[in-house]
């Protein structure tokens, strides 16, 4: 896999999946990093299905997204890892 940029500015269009209620909608990220994290961690799982990223006229689709968001090189940290951090200082 090529470098990414996880610093370029990105625009993530959800999918348009009409039996969910949903108010997620078109969104501007400063950065694809950004992008990234909200498509993963908070669109339900439905409108990720469907959703893309869009960085210098290059579309993402949901694999590619979470394949960026799994990657070592990936930013910005994760959810899962944030809570788990936090957990062990609580204790």
């Amino acid at each position: 896999m090529k470098p990414f940029d996880f610093s370029a500015p990105a625009e993530l269009f959800p999918s348009r999946n009409r039996k969910i209620a949903s108010k997620v909608r078109y969104r501007r990220f400063d950065t694809a990093a950004d992008a990234i994290r909200f498509a993963v961690e908070e669109l339900p799982e439905p409108l990720l299905l469907g959703a893309y990223i869009e960085i210098n006229e290059a579309r993402l689709g949901h694999k590619d997204i979470r394949a960026l968001y799994d990657c070592d090189s990936y930013p910005l940290p994760k959810a899962a890892v944030a809570a788990r951090a936090e957990a062990v200082a609580d204790a």
